[in-house]
């Protein structure tokens, strides 16, 4: 049986037979056996890579990972296997390897009855079942590979909006979108740009700034000289030349060009009559 020399051990490793998760993301809804991975897991929303490579330079969210890829370098290659000779960098590819030996197939699909040696053979037959979509929206021709896809769909159509701000009234149909609502409330920016100092409130925003550092200007505009990094801003820019305004007010009718002017508007609106 197992025997561990600090309580605070103990309790982690109990939670890996009670499946047991208290640890809770606040930028998603992952949940953690082990505060460790919770912290390491908040990098990868933050962008955050504190662990560097003296012979590289490569940066790592996690110090497992950066242990893990100095050995590529080192050629060390400390996991051996008990049946044969063969030695390993990562004790993943380890288990995987043994599998081969004993028969075993410890990776079993959920969606059917197929199981696999290596958990990359069962991401690579997930595929199949993810082109499917197997759910379908009644109210419209709409498919998701995932029912959590599906409810947060549904709610378009309903309008149900189950998640509420506790700074304010807003109300929301995806908990994704209130998470990043508080952060207007709290001023937090947790996504940080690594080529400069620009912080953001939401993934999105940060994923598009870093565009603007890492990609050229793919998409230029037939109608003049303009040259942009994503195709959505070129979109938005031929309506300038198009007088294009497809963004619709119910309250008064007005039209715009783009979406964010239309919200702006509404906002001030809403305003003034309340």
């Amino acid at each position: 049986s197992a025997r561990f020399n600090q309580k605070y051990h103990l309790n982690n490793h109990v939670r890996t037979h009670t499946g047991e998760k208290p640890f809770k993301c606040d930028f998603c809804s992952a949940r953690f056996n082990q505060k460790s991975h919770l912290n390491s897991h908040i990098r990868t929303h933050k962008g955050e890579k504190p662990f560097k490579c003296d012979f590289c330079g490569a940066k790592f969210n996690h110090k497992h990972h950066l242990n893990t890829h100095i050995r590529t370098h080192t050629g060390e290659k400390p996991f051996i296997c008990k049946f044969c000779d063969a030695r390993f960098i990562r004790k993943t590819n380890l288990n995987d390897h043994i599998n081969k030996h004993t028969g075993e197939k410890p990776f079993k699909c959920e969606i059917c009855e197929a199981r696999f040696y290596q958990k990359r053979n069962l991401q690579k037959h997930m595929i199949t079942h993810l082109q499917e979509k197997p759910f379908k929206c009644e109210l419209c021709d709409a498919r998701f590979t995932q029912k959590p896809n599906l409810q947060n769909h549904i709610r378009t159509h309903t309008g149900e909006k189950p998640f509420k701000c506790e700074y304010c009234n807003a109300r929301f149909n995806q908990k994704s979108n209130l998470l990043k609502h508080i952060r207007t409330h709290t001023g937090e920016n947790p996504f940080k740009c690594e080529h400069c100092d620009a912080t953001f409130n939401s993934k999105s925003s940060y994923t598009l700034h870093t565009k603007r550092h890492t990609s050229k200007n793919n998409y230029n505009c037939e109608l003049c000289d303009a040259k942009f990094v994503l195709i959505k801003e070129l979109n938005i820019h031929l309506r300038t030349h198009t007088k294009e305004k497809p963004f619709n007010c119910e309250i008064c009718g007005a039209r715009f060009n783009q979406k964010g002017t239309l919200r702006d508007h509404i906002r001030f609106t809403q305003e003034k009559i309340h």
